[in-house]
């Protein structure tokens, strides 16, 4: 599809998705049951699962289904519970609610913001911009990727994936800031995951802390709620931290089946099911260590870092073997010869 008719469905897509949203603030925000409301809200449910379909970039394809279909559904289900964002009290706005719905924000009074932390203590936008540099020398020596070594194209992979789910983040929050002013701020989405010093520093509070914030609303405090009364707090932690895992994993298998329309092969659940068992020895671990022992940064990062890269073939290996990696790159490649970049 040229990407003047891609614009055309995404924009298109997007009147279906505000409309949708402004269905639920009339109409499922007016329901008090907890079934009514759930049964009234299944259609747009339904609807956001079904917009990325359309779509044939993966870019655009990825970030309607982020935004829509991970996000949006996550939001609407604990709507439903009269949970989660959009059942603040007193009722929201209606362009409060919209854009809570649609986009990754919060308003700023409600935003614990997340200290940005450089490792070089450079401003934001310098980081910014030498990540776009990046971004785009990896595009540009992509060329040559038949030369490099199956290891260089996972690293050169993540590398982009990572910087380029990044960049996108800080384009919404433009937008958001063009739109709303400083009243809403993005919800915390990056901290720099290549300097985790462990599982849950990665998983906690560095990597893709949007999909975190929602999963630990929608699927870890319910089944931690269920599990503390039987197991008590710590092991009804454990088991609720990988269950979240486990959901995350079907997630991003779905999200894989909507980015490459083949079936699912699993790796990438089990990428997350290892990364849930681990995490949870970690804290294991932790608890019964009880800060006796603690490894110094200098042996914590690389052992982190080292799983990760070790692990991540889990991840990849789905997406490489179906050309993704190529297909993003060549995307990204036409984007910049229309702007003019390269």
């Amino acid at each position: 599809m040229e990407l003047n008719e891609e614009l055309k469905t995404f924009i298109t897509i997007s009147f279906i998705a505000l409309s949708s949203i402004i269905y639920c603030y009339f109409i499922p925000a007016r329901i008090s049951g907890v079934i009514p409301r759930l049964l009234s809200l299944l259609p747009i449910i339904i609807i956001f699962s079904i917009l990325p379909l359309p779509i044939s970039t993966v870019h655009l394809t990825f970030s309607i289904f982020f935004f829509l279909v991970w996000l949006g559904n996550f939001k609407l289900l604990l709507f439903a519970f009269n949970r989660g964002p959009l059942s603040s009290k007193p009722r929201l706005p209606i362009v409060t609610f919209i854009s809570i719905a649609l986009l990754p924000v919060k308003p700023k009074e409600l935003n614990n913001k997340l200290t940005y932390s450089s490792p070089l203590s450079l401003p934001k936008p310098i980081v910014l911009a030498c990540k776009t540099v990046i971004l785009v020398t990896i595009v540009d020596v992509y060329r040559f990727k038949d030369q490099f070594h199956w290891t260089m194209i996972i690293a050169l992979t993540f590398t982009y994936m990572y910087l380029a789910v990044e960049l996108c983040f800080e384009f919404v929050a433009f937008l958001v800031k063009v739109i709303h002013g400083y009243d809403f701020d993005m919800e915390p989405h990056f901290n720099e995951p290549y300097m985790s010093t462990s599982l849950q520093d990665f998983w906690g509070r560095r990597w893709n802390l949007a999909a975190s914030s929602i999963l630990r609303a929608s699927v870890y405090n319910p089944t931690r709620m269920i599990l503390d009364r039987n197991l008590g707090k710590f092991r009804g932690h454990l088991v609720a931290t990988f269950v979240t895992f486990v959901v995350s994993g079907l997630m991003h298998e779905v999200m894989y089946l909507y980015l490459m329309r083949v079936p699912p092969t699993w790796e990438v659940t089990w990428f997350f099911v290892l990364h849930g068992v681990c995490m949870t020895v970690e804290m294991a671990v932790k608890k019964a260590v009880n800060g006796r022992f603690c490894l110094h940064r200098t042996v914590s990062w690389p052992l982190t870092m080292g799983f990760m890269l070790v692990s991540g073939w889990l991840f990849y290996v789905q997406p490489i073997r179906n050309c993704m990696n190529v297909k993003i790159i060549h995307e990204t490649s036409a984007v910049l010869k229309y702007l003019g970049v390269m």
